[in-house]
This record gives structure tokens, C-alpha cells and sequence, in this order.
């Protein structure tokens, strides 16, 4: 059952991957800043997502729509890459992974009192997905990674006096996942005696894993405005608990069917645990005059919690450990906008994000993720007191990402695949604001 068992720690990894690889998409302001000041900029209906205190500050009801393309780019150069039985992998290095990706979302905000403020927002805070080359050296890892979450985030915000305000919501998640990689027979066949050698790598078959979960955390926030130019926000999102259930499909090749079986290669049900971190983020927002601000913060997320993960088989397998040993990471950002003539305002930021992963060991090819440089710009045009359009575009650069496989445990029969990845993405999103009363 081996290869199901990690092919099912992949599902979990790919929406890991999403979040280590998050691109904290929600609004088109805070895009053309890098997101800096998250926690205290509150400029519209998407602080429900930052920090929901935020929503004190506005003076009118606001639906806010928006839609962005992401467009991740990473490729993959062969440095060595063996089979247990230290045959070269043969294929080539998979092409561009990356896939174009439509993230739309929007937030509904409606200010009951002088002091209380609802609001509710649905986001996919996760939508990427990769695919290699069927017949790339990392085939036995991945090929196709699909995952799509929905978020839907209701919340209330207080305003307890003219500085502190605080804010809270519930956020239901339902995650979506599709994945599939090759099942290298021939090596393993060969391994154990029952073919010669030269048959390993030839009798390739393929798995895939579809499965879903509803999960629910919270979120809350507080803002301290300590003037009309100054203010600043503190909010921590809650780990959220999924426990995925679902079916792995394989496709085996007729020389291979036998072993398949007493293996345990098998369509099958599987389920597992797993808890996605929390984060808190510190932001700080100034106006400096009529025209010019500033804003900062830094986001910690707690990904030391995704140590271990332990997979569980409707067919009565032994449940299987799959080591990650994550880190903590921390994101930094800076960002200023310019308003001119009232109407139309420009903004720039920059951004540093670590990634969790501790080395080469643990990366994994769906979505191969590394420290990243953010360097984004927008601009937002108010066409009266009621409506108002923004776009925002996003840069990210990847530092080179080494991948150091070694073919023991869950990766025995998928290779020791060795080599770098290169990657960066293109982001781009538009909003529409309607304020009524």
C-alpha cells in the first residue's frame, strides 16, 4: 500500500503546498501593495479576511467583487536522478508545471450601528494546481496536482471607543483535491526477482486520488487607531482540522496485475487527519499627509505543526507515518499608495515570504516551493461616492529550489529525484466597490 499511502500524504501536501505556497489573494488593494498593512490598512469590505475589527471604519454598506489569474511558472533540471536500483530515471524533465488559475471572490459589509458592523466573504484562499509531462523523470512523484478550497467567512465587528475596536468570525473551508502519479512496477518487479533488470521502468501504471472535507477555525482581529493618521491592527486566524475522505483509482498494466494485487494496488477508500496552521499578523498603517501613506506588518504562520501525518485504508492496511518536520515562517511586507486629485490612487509594495520547508529532503515536486520576493504595483480609479474600480499586478520571484529525493520509505519505488526548480509568478486581479446606504 505504500504508494497509496503517499499518494494520499500528496493530497494533503498539495493544499499545504497551496498554503505554503500562498499567494494570500483576497481584494485588489491590499495586491497592489504586496498585502502589507493587512491588519490596519481596512481601506474596504476585504479586511473581513485580514483582520475583521477593520470593518469599523467604514461609513457605508459595500459590496465588493473581485477576480484574479494567477499564473505559477516552475521548471524542473535533472541532477542525478536514480531508481533504488540505481538505474537512471529515464524521461525527460517534465516542462513548465505551472498552470493559469482563476481565483474570484467577494465581501459584503453592513453597518448596523454607530458601533456594530457585519459582514460575511467567500474566498478560495487555495486554487493552484501543476502538471508535468506523463513521461517526466519525477513521474513516480507527481504528474497532475488539482486542489480548489472554498472559504466562506462570516464575522462582527465592535467599535468599543474611539481608539479600540475589536472584530470575530467563523470560516467554513471545503477543499477539493484531484492527484495522480506513475507506479514504477518494472522496478519494483525487478526488485524482487520476478523479472530481469531491464524490464524495470517499463511497466508503468498510474494512480489518482479524489477527495473533500468540510473544516471550520475562526478568525478575529483588533484595531487601535491612536489618531486619524495612525493606526494599527493585530489578527490571528485559527488552525483549521480537516479530515479528508476519498478514493484512489489505479490503472495497472496487465504484466504487473498480479503483483498489484497481493500488494495491495487496489481501487480503495482512504481517510487522514491533518491540521493546517494558524497565523497572526502585526501591521502598521500611516498617513503621512492628504496624499501619501505608508504601510508594513509581519505574518507568522505556524507550519511546525505539520510534523507527521498518519494515513488510515478502508481495506484494514497498517496505518502509515509520513514525516515532514516543517518550519514556522514568517512574511514581511512594505507597502505606499499616492491618491491624486481625489479620484485616482497609486500604489507600490514589496514583500519577503520564507518558506516552511527545512531543506531539500522534504520538498516536493506538486508544488516546489522556496523563499520568494514579492514586487507588485495597482492603482484604483473612484468613479463617484458609490462605485469605484481597482487592478492590482503581483511579481513573485523564487529563489532556485534544490530537490534531494532518496529512494528509502514512502519514495523506494518512486526514485531519488535530484535536481533544482526554478519558478516565479505572474498575479493580476481586478475589483468592483459599490457602497449604498
Amino acid at each position: 500500500m505504500i504508494l497509496v499511502i503517499t499518494l494520499m500524504t500528496l493530497c494533503i501536501t498539495a493544499n499545504s503546498w497551496a498554503a505554503g505556497f500562498s499567494l494570500m489573494l483576497k481584494g485588489i488593494k491590499g495586491l497592489g501593495n504586496s498585502f502589507a498593512g493587512g491588519a490596519a490598512s481596512a481601506e474596504d469590505a476585504s479586511t473581513i479576511y485580514y483582520n475583521p475589527a477593520g470593518l469599523t471604519r467604514s461609513l457605508d454598506n459595500q459590496v465588493l467583487i473581485y477576480g484574479q489569474t494567477v499564473r505559477p511558472s516552475f521548471t524542473f533540471t535533472d541532477e542525478g536522478s536514480t531508481t533504488v536500483l540505481g538505474q537512471d530515471l529515464t524521461g525527460g524533465n517534465g516542462g513548465d508545471a505551472g498552470k493559469l488559475n482563476f481565483l474570484p471572490g467577494g465581501f459584503f459589509s453592513q453597518k448596523l450601528t454607530d458601533e456594530l458592523t457585519i459582514g460575511f466573504g467567500v474566498v478560495s484562499p487555495f486554487g493552484l494546481s501543476s502538471e508535468y509531462d506523463s513521461n517526466w523523470k519525477g513521474r513516480y512523484h507527481a504528474i497532475k496536482s488539482s486542489v480548489l478550497t472554498v472559504d466562506i467567512n462570516p464575522t462582527v465587528a465592535y467599535q468599543i471607543n474611539d481608539q479600540w475596536a475589536i472584530g470575530v468570525g467563523i470560516s467554513a473551508q471545503y477543499i477539493n483535491a484531484e492527484l495522480t502519479n506513475a507506479i514504477d512496477y518494472g522496478t519494483l518487479m525487478a526488485s524482487l526477482g520476478i523479472v530481469p533488470l531491464t524490464e524495470a521502468q517499463r511497466a508503468d501504471g498510474t494512480v489518482k486520488l479524489e477527495a473533500n472535507d468540510w473544516a471550520f477555525g475562526y478568525n478575529w482581529g483588533i484595531l487601535l487607531t491612536l489618531n486619524e493618521n495612525t493606526r494599527f491592527g493585530l489578527s490571528y486566524r485559527s488552525k483549521i482540522s480537516y479530515k479528508l475522505t476519498g478514493k484512489a483509482t489505479f490503472s495497472t498494466p496487465p504484466p504487473a496485475s498480479g503483483i498489484a494485487s497481493v500488494l495491495g494496488y487496489v481501487n480503495t477508500g482512504g481517510r487522514t487527519q491533518i491540521d493546517m496552521p494558524g497565523n497572526v499578523s502585526i501591521s502598521g498603517y500611516h498617513q503621512i499627509n492628504d496624499q501619501w501613506a505608508v504601510m508594513g506588518d509581519i505574518n507568522w504562520t505556524n507550519w511546525d505543526i505539520l510534523d507527521k501525518l498518519r494515513i488510515q485504508f478502508d481495506t484494514g492496511a497498517p496505518d502509515n507515518v509520513i514525516t515532514y518536520e516543517w518550519e514556522d515562517s514568517l512574511r514581511y511586507a512594505l507597502g505606499t499608495t499616492y491618491v491624486h486629485n481625489g479620484q485616482w490612487v497609486f500604489r507600490m509594495g514589496v514583500a519577503f515570504e520564507e518558506t516552511p520547508v527545512p531543506d531539500a529532503r522534504y520538498r516536493i515536486p506538486r508544488i516546489p516551493d522556496e523563499d520568494r520576493y514579492w514586487f507588485s504595483m495597482g492603482t484604483g480609479y473612484q468613479f463617484s461616492n458609490r462605485l469605484g474600480l481597482d487592478i492590482g499586478y503581483s511579481f513573485l520571484l523564487a529563489r532556485k529550489a534544490d530537490m534531494d529525493k532518496i529512494a528509502a520509505g514512502e519514495d523506494r519505488y518512486r526514485g531519488a529525484l535530484q535536481g533544482t526548480f526554478k519558478g516565479h509568478s505572474n498575479v493580476f486581479g481586478a475589483q468592483l466597490i459599490w457602497n449604498f446606504n
